[in-house]
């Protein structure tokens, strides 16, 4: 059966996230088309995941017999994550901008997630896994735009989730999600409600074509 890996980070309900909204329309699609699958799925914000520290970061590179019992601890914590992710046949992440930057519960993720020698290194145990990444923004940060070099979303996760794990990545991006609650950006109302419509549809579009790509 085919295994879906789900993470939200938004620190917002479903009401009022754009990136849950978006990757809650990937998964239904991605579930019509494997009915009998399982999702594994990760609400970071609401159960967040320690940050790396020295123990768990030592622990990652010593031999697990040497492990004390602080070490062992971390470091089922890690194989659990980086289990997770070899399962996976695709992953979905909810991954909203935060002061220009992802949330710091997905660092956690990654950090504790990314094995040297693992899920990491020169042949990554999770290689060519399709990630969809809901990149969610409050404003506007494509090309032409005023802060168009603003944005350290999409640039590092390519880096961490393509280069880091070996994943396949591909980025769905709403955009204005802010104009609806602030009055500054009531004129961009149309061009926010254009943008979730679209995406919604591109994560319905993505999950039923990673579904098939899966089971092909």
């Amino acid at each position: 059966m085919a295994t879906l890996l789900h993470l939200d980070s938004s620190v917002f309900p479903a009401d009022g996230s754009a990136s849950r909204a978006v990757t809650a329309a990937f998964r239904a699609a991605w579930e019509a088309e494997h009915p009998e699958g399982t999702v594994i799925y990760r609400d970071l914000a609401a159960d967040p995941l320690p940050h790396l520290d020295g123990t768990a970061a030592a622990a990652g590179f010593s031999d697990p017999a040497t492990h004390t019992p602080e070490q062992q601890a971390a470091f089922a914590l890690r194989t659990r994550l980086a289990e997770e992710l070899e399962q996976a046949d695709a992953v979905v992440i909810g991954a909203p901008m935060y002061n220009f930057t992802i949330p710091s519960t997905l660092k956690a993720w990654i950090d504790q997630t990314l094995l040297m020698g693992r899920t990491g290194g020169a042949e990554p145990s999770a290689k060519g896994t399709p990630v969809t990444v809901v990149a969610s923004r409050g404003g506007a940060y494509g090309p032409g735009t005023p802060r168009e070099g603003f944005d350290y979303v999409q640039n590092l996760l390519q880096v961490l989730l393509g280069d880091g794990f070996g994943l396949d990545v591909d980025f769905i991006v709403p955009e204005l999600t802010m104009a609806p609650s602030n009055p500054a950006m009531s004129d961009l109302i149309p061009l926010y409600e254009a943008s979730r419509e679209k995406t919604l549809a591109e994560a319905a579009a993505k999950g039923r074509e990673t579904a098939a790509r899966v089971a092909a």
